[in-house]
């Protein structure tokens, strides 16, 4: 079924129903231009895109890239930046020579390291043809396997801290679990009604949650698929999620602007309507929220979105901390260091900055991605 033009992604942004309206920094599109995207959507938004090509080239760069996804490495060293078909692998000091892991898919949108940092997960795609999960030794930049699944990209992939399994939202409305040893993919749940755009697991890796433009944070059985209750009352679209290092708790949010912090556990049997797993919100956000990461000492959970500045706050008090800033756009991805004392945050401006997690202070800034100044290419 042909999605409604109006409720497109594409045509919110178009006519700034979502922020910062596209094209960003030009004029807007005009109302006839806007109608020939419309009717393009209605007619099924057909791929009219140029054959695929196996054939693997390094990215050339005229501008920086925008950052979906950021991930420091478990021991601090090193931050995982995506590129433009490929993983940027940056020494946190600025001092080691960039890393670059190169594969077929042309956006790279979310990043996941195992906890021994062995592995390194990233998940994205090519846009109307296929998603793709790919597993890659971290030390060696060796791609060991991948696995494509969807006809489009796959977002918010995350890893089991047992490692054994990595589930993958995608744009059929799906989550996607798939053998990490192996890369097959063990099953498909379709569940949700919207796009599916972040997962994670629990603690001990028997369950994961995805988040929905449903609305809907479902707890899904990680050995079987079988679908277990929704975490949330439903309220606005939702986009993003966190879970605490050590308890089977999670922060959501979306397009309400709030983020809500839910047991994944419920103290009593559940009623209709029912928000017994709510723990506390968070202040309202100055814009839709995309990214939220939880620090790995538990005291502080980053909030990100539309809005130019990233909100810190403490979980237990729901007090803000800091907010660090310095963004004029869109920001799509936040990390915290594995000490929990630096905060990375990416996005549309192509920059990545890492700040002082306990004032926001900036500690440095960065272009992930070679720009070729000048280039014709």
């Amino acid at each position: 079924m042909a999605e409604r033009p109006d409720d497109s992604v594409v045509i919110r942004y178009l006519t700034a129903a979502l922020q910062p309206r596209m094209p960003l920094g030009g004029d807007a599109l005009p109302e006839s231009e806007i109608a020939l995207i419309k009717e393009w959507i209605r007619d099924g938004a057909k791929n009219d895109s140029l054959p695929e090509t196996t054939e693997l080239r390094t990215p050339v760069y005229l501008q920086p890239p925008v950052i979906t996804a950021v991930r420091f490495s478990p021991d601090g060293s090193e931050i995982a930046v995506s590129g433009n078909g490929e993983v940027l692998i940056h020494g946190v000091d600025g001092k080691a020579p960039l890393r670059r892991l190169m594969g077929s898919a042309e956006r790279i949108l979310s990043l996941a390291y195992s906890l021994d940092g062995r592995l390194l997960i990233a998940g994205g795609g090519t846009p109307a043809q296929f998603g793709e999960v790919q597993i890659w030794d971290a030390k060696s930049g060796k791609l060991l396997r991948s696995a494509r699944v969807t006809s489009d990209t796959v977002f918010g992939a995350s890893l089991s801290p047992d490692e054994s399994k990595i589930a993958a939202g995608g744009t059929d409305n799906s989550v996607h679990v798939i053998e990490t040893a192996s890369g097959k993919e063990l099953y498909k749940i379709s569940n949700h009604e919207n796009w599916v755009l972040a997962t994670v697991f629990g603690i001990d890796s028997k369950r994961f949650v995805s988040v929905s433009g449903d609305r809907a944070a479902k707890l899904i059985d990680a050995a079987t698929g079988a679908f277990l209750e929704n975490v949330n009352l439903l309220r606005g679209e939702l986009a993003a999620i966190a879970r605490h290092p050590k308890k089977d708790i999670v922060v959501i949010g979306g397009a309400e602007r709030v983020p809500y912090i839910y047991l994944l556990d419920r103290p009593r049997n559940m009623k209709i309507a029912d928000d017994s797993t709510l723990v506390r919100k968070l202040d309202r956000q100055d814009g839709a929220i995309t990214a939220l990461d939880w620090s790995p000492d538990g005291t502080r959970i980053a909030v990100a979105g539309a809005a130019p500045a990233v909100n810190l706050y403490d979980p237990e008090t729901g007090q803000r901390k800091a907010s660090c800033t310095g963004y004029q756009a869109g920001i799509y991805a936040v990390a915290f260091s594995p000490d929990s004392s630096k905060l990375a945050i990416g996005g549309f401006d192509g920059k990545v900055r890492i700040y002082k997690t306990a004032d926001c202070s900036l500690i440095r800034a960065f272009v992930p991605a070679p720009v070729t100044v000048g280039s014709t290419q």
